[in-house]
């Protein structure tokens, strides 16, 4: 399932190519990639596109440290802690810093065992057996069971979330003694696996440890490497080091905070003055700066993350395909996305990023730059003449900003005059769930790796945010991502894919802008942080120098 990022929406639910089992660990460290150094024009900027990388690891002689607090800067505070009731990432990063599941992936999206040491999956596809790890305890030094599973997996379909487990379960069985649990399907469901990697399917005491369910999620008990110590939900949250971690010597820290900075530039400037170790965020304009800068260090990567406009289509004028197929074709994406995002990011060409299976980035289907055909498209809908309306944004972010002055002007071209209202990251997620706006800016991120995720999230009518808060429906969609679904991997599942993503950019219920890259920065004394593709950051490796 998605995940809202600050401004949007930490996503739901593959592979990371289409030759490799989503089963399979990564064999293979993901390559980690300097920043070249950025001109200033916007041609020079996108033949840097391929430079944009990750950086490099701390050297092999250098002796990690033990002990210190590390400091992490984000732009929204964490205010719920229920792993079966969040979506945001301000949320679910904090979320599964405390709760582990069955599976993870790692850097490469490549799904691995984890509070499983191992498991299996029958020739039909119906029955998952997982065996446990031996010695599994929570933060308070309890024993971790396998009904504990049953019990939070069982919690997760009951409270129907935005994460919700929505694989056909039958039946969970659990074997105390031979550490294991049997998921039994009523039919195949191919991204069941890719789902469990996901924080919502994360592991807590049965009946929360004898505690009520507010009182357990106010300081919360889990296998994860860190605990709450300290928690203002609506600024810091402080963590301590989880003495019974299952990862030996690990976390390395003593404590990891996360303190609260709701502009882009002010966590830049508090990481460039050292008076925080690490920030969630780089803005794209600065990446290069963070990256050059010897007192800082720059961590890239690919992502499962689109940034997008997005229609409300139950607004007379965006309910017209002719009016969202003129406004794709108005729109200079390669530019957008040169000007916007200095070389750290690829245009977007379809729904799905190429870092998931079964994209469609390379197949040609988008509407392209083509101001005539825009008119054309306006001049066939039922607005010939153009109209009046709002893009929503959240303050604080200056490329959306940006991006949102250009979409104002280039509508303009063809007639559509547009109006930009800024708010406040809380009111603007507000908005958007209550269908309050006509079109915005957001972004789309998947939170596991099977294309399934971002597909039943912005496509789903029927699903928690009905096609991420666009009421877009389409018959023949909604019929392929189900066939989706119970399709093994292979060609047959690819083509099903593709056919969703050929039908979403003819229809346009949202304009893919670019494909993001995970982009973190830290103080040069800081090692050890693995950043995940789903934009979130593993602390249990990470140290600072004395």
């Amino acid at each position: 399932m998605p995940s809202l990022l600050a401004g949007a929406l930490y996503l739901i639910h593959t592979p990371k190519g289409h030759t490799v089992s989503p089963t399979t660990p990564s064999t293979q460290p993901l390559h980690r990639r300097r920043l070249w150094s950025l001109a200033a024009t916007a041609t020079v900027a996108a033949m840097l596109l391929a430079g944009c990388a990750q950086a490099d690891p701390a050297p092999s002689d250098d002796t990690p440290t033990a002990g210190g607090t590390l400091t992490y800067g984000r732009l929204a505070s964490a205010n719920d802690l229920d792993l079966h009731t969040q979506i945001t990432a301000n949320n679910a990063f904090a979320i599964d810093k405390i709760f582990e599941s069955l599976v993870s992936f790692d850097e490469s999206g490549q799904i691995i065992d984890w509070l499983a040491e191992s498991h299996e999956i029958s020739d039909d596809g119906l029955v998952y057996s997982f065996t446990l790890r031996e010695g599994l305890k929570y933060s308070d030094g309890t024993d971790l069971q396998a009904a504990d599973v049953k019990f939070s997996l069982e919690r997760n379909i009951e409270k129907q979330g935005p994460i919700m487990l929505t694989a056909p379960i039958a039946s969970i069985e659990t074997d105390e003694e031979a550490r294991t649990v049997v998921i039994t399907l009523a039919e195949p469901y191919t991204p069941f696996l890719s789902e469990l990697t996901g924080f919502a399917a994360g592991v807590l005491p049965s009946d929360f440890g004898g505690k009520s369910e507010e009182e357990f999620f106010q300081s919360p008990i889990g296998t994860g490497p860190w605990v709450v110590s300290e928690w203002d939900p609506s600024g810091d949250l402080t963590f301590v080091k989880n003495e019974h971690y299952w990862q030996e010597g690990k976390p390395l820290l003593d404590s990891l905070v996360y303190t609260f900075i709701a502009d882009d530039n002010q966590l830049l400037q508090r990481l460039s003055a050292g008076q925080i170790d690490a920030i969630e965020t780089v803005p794209a304009a600065n990446a290069a700066e963070v990256d050059s800068n010897e007192a800082t260090t720059l961590i890239s990567g690919d992502s499962w993350a689109i940034e997008q406009i997005f229609f409300n289509t139950q607004k007379p004028e965006f309910a017209d395909v002719h009016v969202r197929r003129a406004i794709a074709h108005a729109l200079d994406l390669e530019g957008i996305t040169q000007a916007t995002t200095f070389g750290t990011a690829r245009a977007a060409t379809s729904l799905i990023p190429p870092s998931i299976a079964y994209s469609a980035a390379d197949a040609g289907f988008e509407l392209g730059y083509d101001v005539d055909a825009a008119k054309q498209e306006l001049a066939e809908s039922g607005y010939p003449d153009g109209f009046t309306a709002t893009l929503l944004i959240a303050s604080g972010n200056a490329s959306r900003a940006q991006i949102a002055q250009i979409v104002q002007e280039s509508l303009a071209q063809i007639g559509i005059t547009i109006e930009i209202e800024s708010i406040d990251l809380a009111a603007f997620r507000e908005r958007f769930r209550a269908f309050d706006y006509d079109f915005m800016l957001n972004s789309g991120q998947s939170d596991s790796p099977d294309p399934n995720g971002l597909v039943t999230f912005q496509a789903d009518p029927e699903g928690f945010s009905n096609s991420y808060w666009t009421h877009y429906t389409n018959d023949e969609v909604t019929a392929l991502m189900h066939e989706g679904r119970t399709t093994p991997d292979g060609p047959e599942r690819e083509q099903i894919y593709l056919d969703i993503q050929r039908i979403l950019a003819e229809e346009v219920p949202y304009i893919p802008v670019y494909y993001s890259s995970t982009l973190h920065g830290t103080t040069s004394k800081v090692h050890g942080l693995e950043g995940l593709p789903n934009a979130s950051i593993r602390f249990q490796d990470a140290w600072i120098e004395e």
